[in-house]
């Protein structure tokens, strides 16, 4: 399985990075996954929220990933480089777009879960996202649920930060079975924090 984090200028340090180390440390349990960070662009690194430089992979057009995870950050933060400002560019959302139609599984964590919302693929569809922009997930086609994860087949989402971990287990949990992801809760000392609504 291939798996791409796609990374962009003020995206939120944990919801890109906690996942890529359950993704890894899954890899490391034996489950037959590559995880990568990309970005729309050519470069070599891209600052996240709190200032962490981070290195890149290369671009997503380079890849053909199973799933594409998309972090959220700075959407309430609007004066700032941030998931809000990427939503309005409508380069990501069109991304998010063209890895759904032709076939591959996309994931949101935290406000990346808007950028799901405004790529279309939410439309009627069960979905959570931060607290703090639960309104504006209102506002959409989604249908807002009181989940940390919520899994509707080729579309996850989570809602705010933490709840990355608690995406990425599942997902290791689903596509690699319960013993990996027990490994990987082992390895990591966390255990998800709630239930996955799932349809």
């Amino acid at each position: 399985m291939e798996i791409a984090i796609l990374l962009f200028e003020g995206f939120d340090e944990l919801d890109a990075i906690g996942p890529f180390e359950v993704f890894e440390n899954a890899a490391n349990a034996g489950a037959e996954c590559t995880t990568t960070l990309r970005a729309l662009e050519g470069t070599s690194s891209v600052t996240a929220s709190h200032g962490l430089e981070v290195g890149v992979d290369g671009v997503l057009d380079e890849a053909n990933p199973d799933l594409l995870l998309v972090p959220g950050g700075g959407w309430n933060d609007r004066e700032r480089p941030g998931a809000y400002r990427e939503a309005e560019r409508e380069a990501i959302p069109e991304a998010v777009a063209a890895q759904y139609e032709r076939g591959g599984s996309v994931a949101g964590v935290c406000t990346g879960g808007m950028l799901l919302a405004r790529a279309g693929v939410l439309d009627g569809r069960p979905a959570v996202t931060h607290a703090s922009a639960l309104d504006d997930l209102r506002a959409t086609g989604a249908e807002v649920v009181d989940a940390r994860v919520v899994d509707d087949g080729d579309v996850l989402t989570a809602g705010g930060v933490t709840s990355g971990l608690d995406l990425a287990v599942h997902v290791v949990d689903r596509e690699f079975g319960s013993e990996i992801a027990a490994a990987v809760r082992t390895e990591m000392e966390y255990e998800p924090q709630g239930g996955v609504h799932t349809t």
